[in-house]
This record gives structure tokens, C-alpha cells and sequence, in this order.
């Protein structure tokens, strides 16, 4: 009977001792809770870790494992937050909320930019009741990854997510520049059909007219101008003009008629903003300008306001056009001339190596930076880049042209930089004391180094033309028209008859461009942006041609190189 009692007795004190156990988990959890619900994080976690080791006795380990991970994080501590998860997950893997633990797992490696980790652990994420929070984390968390690539790489490992299809959409919109880009963006407004007008901006409607109306707006100088032969200082602009009306008189002739308008705005925002108030100025169809950098805000915002394309026929900079759908230059941007003449270099030097000189101005920055980037990507190695200060040119002799050799009659024959080790030099400036320089260290290398520069060197009295029959020079050359050439002769034949002087470089840019513009809005109306795009190649009247696919500056650049005298095109990109 002893034993039986003692039996008895032992068994209700185990029972007991084990009842009062469980009532003590259950305590402990509670109290644990309370705390972090408090935000009481150090305290939770403190509470939280002996209910973690596994028991037979204890339900609360997986749960005290994740709230302890969770005060963890909420106190700054990610690193131990993202071990408990990790732990939690090997131990439990089958554990009913391991969802949360993904989940909260997946927000620790985005916000330490671990953007593809991230995405890994929000895909194994099967809960339904969490996708709203789910899509809405990865929302947040991507939304500062701006770099396309990155995205197009995401997009691939997850072609049906439409939050990562949103925001490359976003990514591409911002350079539309790039055909395949463009294309992709495209694509991706319809598979996720995305209002296009927001990617993607767009002109109204097209529709003809029997005439249409173009302004320039230009400081003509007209109260300034004195009667006499003699070259004025605004003489690019009137000769431009001059060009412009020609070409108007040509347009004539194909059935196109053309009122063109002609405000002066001395140089003076006031002028201008003066004549944007006119009435007439918003029955305009095309609007031309502006001559100075400064007036462009004012031009610009007119353009958008009124819905008035605007084409700057001069200028590089991309900055002109800019946010508006409206705005085109003429030229290409000094973003393109850059990536061309990389493009260029890549394809015909023998090596692939290359020097960069540029000058102080910001174009010259753009000019160089541009082509550096696509010349690295091309496979092109920059042996060095330098920008050179009008008080530094000698440095560029010092480079290219100090002899370490010389033969019998005392010529260089060898240098610090060995002939024959440089492929190209990229001259991204027409400031003349720097390419002149360049030129003359070529010439003293005699080696087959191939330059790089500008046609505007051309209309720059400092290098005898003999250089350029002699030495590698290709010249970037977006106006170059063939003197030869039927359309040449008959322009300059008539400017010769109607001017009694021979047209200049700028009269038959303005020639061109009024051509250009004219039969644009002939073929594709007052809207003409559809049109433009769709072409890959326009051809030109004096020039080679235009791109404007994909693009709201001119992407086709011809490269002239002179042999027996005569420029040649000897490639066009």
C-alpha cells in the first residue's frame, strides 16, 4: 500500500510540476507579447529567448523565434533579425507562418539593397492573404532602383511581375533616344497595358493645312544694321534667313506654300517675350529659334503650352529640348556626335586604343564624356583624357610629340609615346589652339594615328587644307553637302544670282533646314512627330540625311575625310 501511495503521490507531482511548466510558457510568452506590443523591442527579445530552445512541453518556440527576430529588427538590428529568420526557417521550414518569416526576411535584404535576394524570398510568399502587403513592400522597396539594366535583368527572372514591368517602364522612359529601348518600352505598354501618353509623350492629331505658318524668332538687329556691303555682326543670322526664304521659294515650286514670319528679338527676353504675346503667334505651325541660349526657357515653355513644335536649327544641346514633345534640333545633340564618333573609332582604327583632348566649356565635357562611355563599350581603351585650358595647350605637344630618337639629319624618329602604339585621337572641341596643337604633334609623329574632329574646323582659317589631305583626319560632318551635287548647284547658283555673293556655310544650312522642315509638314502635317519616327532615313536636299526615329535630335552623322582635295563621306552612323 506504501508503494501504490508513493506511486500515486509521484505521478500527481509530476502532473502537477507539469501543469504549473506549461502555465509558466504560457506566461512567459504573454508577457513577452505585451512588451513588444509595447515597443518595448530589448526587453521582448530578453523575454522571448528562453522560449526559443525546442521542448516537447513548450508550443511557443517558432513563435518566441519570431517575434524575437521581429524586436530585433524593430531595434535596429538587422543582422541578428535575419540569422533568427534563417534559423528559424531551417529548423521549422514547414512551420504555418513560414510566409511571414519570407516576408519580413525578404524586407531586411531590400532595405540592405540585396534587391534579387529579396525578390527570391517574396516569390516563395504563397499566402494570399499577404500578396497585398507583398506587392506593396515591393513597391516601396524597388521604387528607388532607377538603373535600367538592373530592372531589364529582373524583368527576365520575373517576366510576369507587372510592379517590376512598371517601374522599367519608368526606367526606359527617361531616354527614349535608344531604339531598343524604345522598342522594349513599347512592348512593355502593351503586354501590361499601360496608358502610352504616360511612358511615352505625344503629340495631338496631325492634320494638313494649304498653308502653313513659320516663325523665327532671332535677333535680326534690325535697328542696329547699317546700309552698307560689309559682313554685320549678326551676319549668321541673316544669312540663315536668306537661306530660309530660298528655300520657301523652292517649296513653291512643289505645291508647298509656306508664310514665313520673321521676329526680331534683339537679344533681349523682353523682345521675345513681346512677341510670344502676339495673337497671331498661336495660329503658328512651326517655330524656329531661339539664336541665344538664355531665351530658350521662355521659347520652351511657350512651345508646350501652345502645343507648337519648336526646332532650334544651330545648336548641340540637348538641354533645348528637353521634357517637351514639342521641341527637335536640327543638329544632332552633342550626346549623339560623342557616341557616333565612338562608334566610328571602334570600326576603322587599327588600334583600339585612343586620346581624348577637350576643352573648358561644358560642350566639350558632354562631347568627351559621351564618347569615353560608348568607346569603353565598344571595346575602345582610353589611354587618357585631358582637358585643356587655353594656358596648358603645350602639354599636348609634351604627349604626343617629344622625341626620344632621332636619325641622320636630326628628325624625330621616335617619341615618349612609341609611333605607331595609338590608334585615334578624339579632339571633343573647335577651340583652335587645342586641335591646331593636335595636329601639329601628328604631323611631327608622321605615324597612323587617326583624328577625330569637327567640320566646323573647316570654317576656321588656322589649318592650311593641305593638312587635311595629308594627315588621318576624319571630320564629323552632319552639313556637309556635295558641291557637285545637282540640288548644290542649283541652290548656289540662284543665291549667287539673287545675293550677288556666294552663300555661306549658314545661308545653306538655313536652305536646308526650311527644305526639311517644309516637306515634313507637307508629307506629315503640323504634327509631324509620328511621321518623323517612323523613318529610319529621310534623305536631304544638300546633305547626306536625317534620322529622327526614336529620337527628337538628328542621329545620322557623316564622316568626311579629305583625299586629292576633295572631302568624301567615308562613312555615315
Amino acid at each position: 500500500m506504501r508503494i501504490r501511495a508513493y506511486s500515486f503521490c509521484l505521478v500527481l507531482f509530476v502532473l502537477t510540476t507539469s501543469v504549473y511548466a506549461q502555465l509558466d510558457y504560457n506566461k512567459q510568452f504573454f508577457n513577452a507579447k505585451q512588451l513588444f506590443r509595447e515597443g518595448k523591442y530589448n526587453l521582448a527579445m530578453e523575454s522571448f529567448k528562453p522560449l526559443i530552445p525546442y521542448d516537447q512541453r513548450n508550443p511557443y518556440a517558432q513563435y518566441a523565434s519570431f517575434y524575437y527576430g521581429l524586436a530585433a529588427y524593430k531595434q535596429g538590428f538587422p543582422a541578428v533579425a535575419k540569422d533568427q529568420f534563417n534559423q528559424l526557417k531551417t529548423q521549422h521550414a514547414t512551420w504555418e507562418k513560414i510566409d511571414e518569416v519570407n516576408f519580413w526576411l525578404a524586407k531586411i535584404y531590400f532595405d540592405g539593397k540585396d534587391y534579387f535576394q529579396g525578390m527570391k524570398l517574396l516569390a516563395q510568399v504563397k499566402d494570399k492573404k499577404l500578396q497585398p502587403d507583398v506587392e506593396a513592400l515591393k513597391a516601396k522597396a524597388l521604387s528607388d532602383l532607377q538603373d535600367a539594366e538592373t530592372l531589364r535583368m529582373m524583368r527576365e527572372e520575373y517576366p510576369k511581375d507587372e510592379t517590376i514591368g512598371k517601374l522599367l517602364a519608368t526606367a526606359l522612359a527617361k531616354d527614349l533616344t535608344d531604339p531598343e529601348s524604345r522598342t522594349q518600352l513599347e512592348t512593355l505598354i502593351d503586354q501590361l497595358h499601360l496608358k502610352k501618353t504616360d511612358y511615352i509623350p505625344e503629340a495631338p492629331k496631325s492634320y494638313k493645312k494649304d498653308i502653313y505658318t513659320v516663325s523665327v524668332l532671332m535677333p535680326f538687329m534690325v535697328q542696329t544694321l547699317e546700309p552698307s556691303l560689309g559682313r554685320k555682326r549678326n551676319q549668321i543670322v541673316l544669312d540663315f534667313y536668306e537661306g530660309m526664304k530660298q528655300a520657301v521659294d523652292t517649296l513653291a515650286k512643289q505645291g508647298v506654300k509656306i508664310s514665313l514670319r520673321a521676329y526680331d528679338t534683339e537679344r533681349s527676353t523682353t523682345k521675345l517675350r513681346t512677341a510670344l504675346a502676339l495673337p497671331e503667334m498661336k495660329n503658328t505651325d512651326l517655330l524656329v529659334g531661339p539664336f541665344f541660349h538664355e531665351e530658350n526657357p521662355l521659347l520652351k515653355e511657350f512651345s508646350q503650352q501652345q502645343k507648337i513644335n519648336l526646332f532650334n536649327p544651330l545648336a548641340n544641346s540637348s538641354d533645348l529640348i528637353s521634357n517637351n514633345p514639342y521641341g527637335y534640333l536640327f543638329q544632332p545633340s552633342e550626346e549623339t556626335l560623342g557616341q557616333k564618333a565612338a562608334a566610328f573609332v571602334a570600326t576603322h582604327a587599327r588600334r583600339k586604343n585612343c586620346i581624348v583632348y577637350y576643352g573648358t566649356s561644358r560642350r566639350d565635357s558632354v562631347l568627351a564624356a559621351n564618347f569615353m562611355q560608348q568607346a569603353r563599350q565598344d571595346g575602345v581603351t582610353i589611354l587618357s583624357s585631358q582637358r585643356i585650358a587655353r594656358e596648358g595647350v603645350a602639354r599636348i605637344l609634351t604627349t604626343l610629340a617629344t622625341p626620344t630618337e632621332y636619325d641622320e639629319f636630326k628628325y624625330p624618329k621616335q617619341f615618349t609615346l612609341k609611333k605607331d602604339s595609338l590608334g585615334s585621337i578624339f579632339v571633343a572641341t573647335d577651340e583652335a589652339l587645342i586641335y591646331t596643337k593636335v595636329l601639329s604633334g601628328v604631323e611631327t609623329r608622321g605615324d597612323s594615328v587617326l583624328v577625330i574632329g569637327s567640320e566646323s574646323w573647316l570654317d576656321q582659317p588656322t589649318v592650311d587644307l593641305e593638312k587635311y589631305n595629308t594627315l588621318p583626319i576624319v571630320l564629323e560632318a552632319p552639313n556637309y553637302a556635295q558641291p557637285d551635287a545637282v540640288h548644290y548647284r542649283a541652290f548656289f547658283h540662284k543665291y549667287v544670282h539673287t545675293h550677288g555673293r556666294t552663300p555661306s556655310a549658314y545661308a545653306r544650312m538655313g536652305y536646308e533646314f526650311m527644305l526639311f522642315t517644309g516637306l515634313q509638314l507637307r508629307d506629315n502635317g503640323v504634327y509631324f512627330q509620328d511621321g518623323l519616327s517612323r523613318q529610319a532615313f529621310v534623305p536631304g536636299s544638300l546633305t547626306t540625311g536625317y534620322n529622327y526615329q526614336f529620337s527628337h535630335d538628328n542621329q545620322l552623322v557623316p564622316f568626311i575625310r579629305f583625299r586629292h582635295g576633295k572631302a568624301t563621306v567615308v562613312d555615315k552612323r
